[in-house]
């Protein structure tokens, strides 16, 4: 089949992936990892020579992106492989440069037995390598590991690929966007919890100009916002209007998003809040850490994202401000009074199995197993909390995170992002929560899922999404900067969608419908 660049490219790199070593020269087919230590076991119970031969540990070789500054030493790792009886071998690189790594590793044939995407975006871009055969299919094989079964269908199936299942999934909660607001300014001005997006902008207009903080000075802004059009606060507030979460279905066709007059409507209400000068008016060119320093600096008093930053928000809020208070909200209604907010499709990123690194169904499995004992609890708690008694204290059934936030982020969180699954599925336990704020935030997070808008594309194909998609929606962004600032006007954001189509974006429509 004749493919298109891109995909040329992609699938190519693929081909080159190393025949991996890490099964070594020494290859541990067909051994299986399990849930206890490597050790002997008595026979007959009359204490003579005879015993069992201990299993030789798997030998495991895994790349992923690092969400922290430093690869993390190799205390978690060791406890891992004592209750895993594997040899694991961690191939850690920076997450802002992993795609570009990823791709290296394609082209020096250097990619291991366990390769963690980077984001769903990346997942998208590999299908038609996975298509052509360059993974593994585990599908058939789940049912024979009763951990890995426990996986969700409904998120497993958004991760399919022609109706195969090639990865396992790190679960994330559907629905964890809203509100994070300075709650003491409010009760300063008489304002409560903004149940509509009029409330919410009088809110952000009202800390702007009205002295939230009593002291005599200009010197606050309502929205702190950032360089994002997902993760910021754009598509949140797109969903509170109504905007389908990527893609929806208007008169029988599946569109993109942006081409939803919802859409629009939401950015006339940040270009409004913009013009008005109630946020941080450079928020294209402001980074997360930026957004985050001007809420807790005190500058600023809405911060729209996931709810569950109000940890770390409120933590250095207090710092700076030791008389504020930070609280959360959702469930938003629209113009129309309807409530309704975006989803992701329930994973975060994906885990595949090169073909070229696992030479055959027995060494396939003997991966399998570990990723299955991954998913046991006492294992899925060493990987995502850390050793009891240091990096956490288990209390009233939950596990309470030490104080020493720092130990915790170097030792702990390089593995925390690799978990398969989620509590509901591997019994991991649920964090204790001690911040009010954070409590209501994850009320917020469940009631959120109840009106979730989910995406209809999730487990749908297009080979030209796959190949342009992520080039073609920066044309889509860039407009939407552009008319929110006011460089262009409806006109020209008209004009940049039919560009979009030109360029492939009407071949993706045409795909999507097909495949639906």
């Amino acid at each position: 089949m004749k493919r298109k660049p891109a995909v040329v490219l992609l699938s190519t790199l693929v081909a080159l992936t190393m025949v991996l070593s890490a099964c070594g020269g020494n290859s541990n087919k067909g051994t299986n990892a399990t849930s206890t230590p490597n050790s002997s076991t008595s026979t007959n119970g009359n204490n003579d020579n005879s015993s069992e031969t201990p299993a030789k540990p798997t030998e495991i070789t895994i790349m992923l992106p690092l969400n922290v500054a430093e690869t993390p030493p190799d205390t978690i790792k060791n406890e891992v492989e004592k209750l895993t009886n594997t040899k694991l071998t961690y191939q850690f690189f920076p997450a802002d440069t992993y795609e570009e790594k990823l791709n290296a590793s394609f082209a020096t044939g250097s990619l291991p037995q366990v390769v963690y995407l980077k984001n769903q975006a990346t997942f998208m871009q590999m299908k038609e390598a996975i298509r052509d055969g360059q993974f593994w299919e585990i599908g058939p094989y789940l049912e024979e590991f009763p951990n890995l079964n426990k996986l969700k269908p409904e998120i497993l199936n958004n991760t399919k690929v022609d109706g195969k299942l090639y990865s396992l999934y790190i679960g994330r909660p559907l629905a964890r966007q809203g509100i994070i607001y300075r709650k003491d300014w409010a009760d300063n001005l008489g304002l409560e919890a903004p149940k509509t997006v009029d409330d919410l902008y009088e809110m952000i207009e009202k800390f702007t100009k009205a002295d939230p903080d009593g002291n005599n000075v200009d010197d606050t802004i309502g929205l702190a916002d950032r360089n994002d059009l997902v993760y910021g606060a754009f598509k949140t507030v797109a969903s509170w209007f109504g905007t389908p979460t990527n893609w929806g279905e208007k008169d029988g066709q599946l569109l993109p998003e942006f081409m939803f007059e919802e859409y629009v409507q939401a950015m006339d209400y940040i270009k409004k809040i913009r013009d008005n000068g109630l946020m941080n008016v450079d928020f294209a060119g402001t980074s997360k850490t930026d957004q985050v320093a001007l809420f807790t600096s005190g500058k600023a008093g809405v911060y729209i994202g996931s709810m569950q930053d109000i940890n770390s928000l409120d933590k250095d809020l207090v710092k700076n401000v030791p008389d504020a208070n930070a609280s959360v909200h959702a469930l938003v209604e629209g113009p129309g009074g309807n409530v309704s907010t975006w989803a992701i499709p329930g994973y975060n990123n994906v885990v595949l199995f090169p073909k070229t690194a696992i030479k055959d169904e027995a060494e396939l499995k003997s991966v399998l197993a570990y990723f299955d004992a991954m998913m046991t609890p006492e294992v899925a708690n060493m990987m995502y909390w850390g050793i009891e008694g240091v990096h956490y204290t288990v209390e009233d059934g939950k596990a309470k995170a030490s104080d020493d936030k720092e130990l915790t982020e170097r030792e702990v969180k390089g593995f925390r992002d690799s978990v398969i699954g989620e509590p509901e599925t591997n019994g991991q336990l649920e964090a204790y929560i001690d911040l009010e704020a954070r409590k209501l935030a994850e009320q917020f997070v469940v009631d959120n899922e109840k009106v979730a808008i989910h995406d209809p594309t999730a487990a749908l194909d297009s080979a030209t999404f796959a190949e342009k998609g992520t080039q073609l929606q920066e044309l889509i962004n860039d407009a939407t900067y552009k008319y929110m600032y006011g460089s262009i006007d409806r006109a020209g954001f008209d004009a940049a969608i039919e560009d979009w189509k030109s360029r492939g974006g009407q071949q993706i429509i045409d795909e999507f419908n097909a495949a639906k």
